[in-house]
């Protein structure tokens, strides 16, 4: 599943021009991976305890819940002190971290 998030992260955000044009390769690459991580972990623990922490934040977005804020501003303080990004990056990430989580609780098999 790791391989799946990363490569919608990667669709997601590569290219995009308040990213791209304000981090090098390097710091993109390493931004891929940090949030593909977060977003599989969330899964992850989702799975091993039965809940569906993805669902519950899939629920919780469209109400701009308190959950889905303090793991944005979380997310986006962890990338910003390991990467040293700009605020126009992490904008970036916090307007399409939402619907990051979304794609994959609507992906998310029943089991």
């Amino acid at each position: 599943m790791f391989d799946e998030i990363l490569n919608a992260v990667k669709n997601e955000l590569g290219g995009h021009p308040d990213i791209a044009g304000n981090i090098t390769p390097e710091q993109e690459a390493a931004l891929h991976d940090e949030l593909a991580n977060h977003i599989n972990n969330a899964a992850t623990a989702g799975e091993t305890t039965g809940g569906g922490l993805l669902d519950t934040l899939k629920n919780a977005i469209g109400s701009g819940g308190t959950a889905v804020n303090a793991i944005e501003g979380g997310l986006i303080n962890s990338l910003t002190t390991k990467l040293g990004l700009p605020p126009a990056v992490t904008g970036a990430i916090a307007a399409a971290l939402p619907g990051l989580i979304q794609k994959f609780a609507n992906r998310q098999q029943p089991q």
